[in-house]
């Protein structure tokens, strides 16, 4: 059987083809369908052979042509997604409400939420509290023995690791905390029962457990 020879001109604008669909694939953000890879081939263009071809030359390179639905498009291989994400760490300043209540947790511990509310003077929102214990600042400690017995907050050992304290005696008095802008200068925080927090002592975190 004799084998049929290659037109070289069939062979240059296949090759072409192959080169273009390459091309238009690889700067396309979305998924392409055949039909819009065709219009931009010659007019006799095989698509679906050409990117089986190309299927089949990406298939052990780091990105793979891969077909979802009626598209195609380039994808990182499957075995090496894992090596290439990355975690960022993205920092959000927080909001007054949270740092004054973070203040307050730390000077008044064991603290209860209508504690907080007292000394701040205004409502404390879940979202708050949450956003502190989400950053791992802040947990529930010890009930109070009191009708309702509501729950108290207090500091974590991550609260001291990211603020550098040893303790929470090392706690820096509301003027220095106010000269590093994380409290408003105005006279707020009162403390309960009239103390401001000019009076408070920090209170070492004795009685951790939860219950």
């Amino acid at each position: 059987m004799i084998q049929e020879i290659e037109n070289p001109e069939e062979v240059e604008r296949r090759l072409r083809d192959l080169r273009l669909l390459e091309a238009l694939l690889f700067a396309s953000a979305d998924p392409l369908d055949e039909e819009t890879l065709g219009r931009r081939l010659s007019r006799d263009a095989d698509v679906r052979a050409l990117l089986e071809e190309l299927r089949v030359h990406y298939a052990a390179r780091g990105v793979n042509l891969i077909r979802t639905g009626a598209g195609w498009s380039f994808r990182t291989a499957l075995d090496l997604a894992p090596l290439l994400r990355q975690e960022e760490e993205v920092s959000k300043k927080l909001s007054r409400a949270a740092i004054e209540t973070l203040a307050i947790i730390a000077y008044h511990q064991p603290v209860t939420r209508a504690e907080i509310e007292a000394i701040r003077g205004v409502a404390t929102s879940k979202g708050t509290l949450d956003i502190l214990m989400e950053n791992g600042w802040i947990r529930p400690g010890r009930r109070r023995e009191t009708p309702g017995r509501p729950l108290t907050w207090i500091t974590t050992d991550h609260f001291l690791d990211h603020f550098g304290l040893e303790t929470l005696r090392d706690l820096p008095g509301v003027e220095d905390l106010r000269a590093a802008g994380l409290l408003d200068s105005r006279p707020v925080l009162l403390g309960i029962g009239g103390a401001g927090l000019e009076d408070a002592e920090p209170s070492e975190n004795a009685d951790d457990s939860d219950t």
